[in-house]
């Protein structure tokens, strides 16, 4: 009994930690020079090199935007979801932790039996008796080979892996209102375009008509000014589905049914322009602010720990035992007689098999696929940005090309109108050149609905907006 404390110590002194120590390797893409550098694509006046702020879709200074974003974060269904597991993860790491500790447990039972006799040698029958038994024990196992201290590990990792995925929900929540709020925007704005021109058209249908009356027009001019009527009040229907999908949109985002999605929450007057290049930062703030790089990361460190879980199965394990209690006639319990109690060590031990040294393998192969995942998570998120910026500056180019051709289609209009006014040309030429200023308008209302699609893909690629929740990025979380 003397030398239990001594082989205790003995073995807590042997205690060591199996497996891999977990590091980023120095082969990682994310520890490239390249990786951290400017954005090529961040050029003038589509983007530049100033830091994203938290809250990125208060650029665009619009208050119902801004409080449709709030709404949509405290209630959307897949952040409530991805909430949840965040709390299913925190309460594995306590069950993890929780392995460190002493177990103890109670038995007791009463049963009316009769014993075999040669189970205690002998050769009568034994008599039928009341029989109980109360045993309090614990117990404590010596992580000598650091597999539940790899298990905590993983367990923090994953944790820190789940945050990550919450927090890319919730960018991938505010996303998806920002580019419903302008869907429901600009599908009003070119709605307003295409009724401009179909007012148009109706004038050129009226004056058509008069002059096929007055025998100076052919009923071929009528048909046409016709068809073009319908077709441009057949346009008109494609804005109003465009505006309701948004608004439905909405609606799911910010938890309401169809019905609950109150008017005046979105009624957007005018499109909210983003006055200012996107500040897109480098590719080292990027990679440090992305959520679905740290969750790769993080899930890589869950892997190289499952390393060592798997590794000290390999070795025997030794846990300490006590129990204290009473077996014997109920009657007696308490006695003397029926009085025990236990303590020592308890060894178990698989011996290793192929099996074994297999699943460490499999553990390895497992590690290597987590970094070859983080590897594409990075790639991928420096390609996105700079695929996205490319986007919005190629979009923004043309933008400024139909501006251009928009003022143009606008001075001839003026000048056809002022020349009829003076009586030089008939009504028919200002009608024609105002028509012309109406298809520009359209197009120039089509393209900025492209470039407000263009600049939340943009702010989605570079990742921003969870940290508006108040949650900071541990440390351990950080890629190293």
């Amino acid at each position: 009994m003397r030398r239990l404390p001594l082989l205790a110590a003995a073995a807590l002194a042997a205690c060591t930690t199996v497996g891999p120590d977990y590091h980023l390797p120095e082969t990682a893409a994310l520890r490239r020079p390249a990786a951290g550098t400017a954005f090529a694509q961040a050029i003038a006046p589509a983007a530049d090199a100033a830091p994203l702020p938290d809250g990125w879709w208060r650029l665009y200074r619009s208050a119902e935007l801004d409080a449709l974003v709030e709404e949509a974060l405290a209630a959307n269904t897949s952040l409530r979801v991805a909430t949840a597991h965040l709390r299913r993860a925190a309460a594995l790491v306590a069950a993890v932790d929780a392995e460190h500790l002493p177990h103890g447990g109670v038995k007791g039972g009463l049963k009316r039996a009769r014993e075999s006799g040669e189970a205690f040698l002998l050769p009568e029958q034994l008599p039928v008796m009341n029989e109980g038994e109360l045993v309090v024990g614990a117990s404590y196992q010596l992580d000598l080979w650091g597999q539940l201290r790899r298990g905590e590990e993983a367990a923090e990792a994953n944790l820190q892996a789940v945050e990550a995925a919450r927090d890319l929900a919730r960018i991938s929540v505010v996303s998806q209102v920002a580019q419903a709020y302008l869907q429901v925007c600009h599908a009003r704005a070119q709605r307003s375009a295409a009724t401009d021109a179909l007012a148009l058209r109706e004038r050129s249908l009226a004056l058509a008509e008069r002059l096929e009356a007055e025998g100076r027009a052919a009923r071929a001019d009528v048909l046409q000014a016709q068809g073009l009527v319908e077709t441009q009040r057949a346009a008109l229907s494609r804005f109003d589905a465009e505006r309701e999908a948004g608004l439905y949109r909405l609606a799911y985002l910010l938890g309401h049914t169809p019905q609950e999605l109150a008017p005046q929450q979105v009624a957007c007057a005018a499109p909210p322009v983003l006055a200012q290049a996107i500040p897109a930062g480098d590719g080292a703030a990027l990679l440090k602010r992305r959520p679905d790089v740290r969750q790769a990361e993080r899930e890589l460190a869950v892997a190289t720990a499952r390393i060592g879980v798997a590794t000290a199965e390999l070795y025997p394990s030794i846990s300490f035992g006590a129990s204290l209690g009473a077996l014997g006639l109920a009657g007696h319990l308490g006695e003397p007689a029926t009085q025990a109690f236990g303590l020592g060590p308890l060894l178990s031990w698989r011996i290793p098999d192929a099996g074994s040294r297999a699943r460490v393998r499999m553990a390895e192969a497992d590690q290597q696929a987590a970094l070859a995942r983080f590897d594409g998570v990075v790639l991928q998120a420096l390609a996105e940005v700079e695929s996205a910026l490319s986007r919005y500056r190629r979009d923004l180019e043309r933008l400024s090309a139909l501006r251009q051709a928009r003022d143009k289609a606008a001075a001839l209009a003026q000048d056809q109108q002022h020349y009829v006014e003076a009586g030089r040309r008939p009504l028919a030429t200002a009608l024609e050149s105002r028509q012309m200023l109406a298809v520009a308008d359209i197009a120039l209302a089509a393209e900025a609905a492209e470039i407000a699609r263009d600049q939340v893909q943009v702010f989605l690629a570079l990742g921003g907006g969870w940290e508006s929740s108040g949650t900071a990025q541990a440390p351990d979380a950080q890629p190293r």
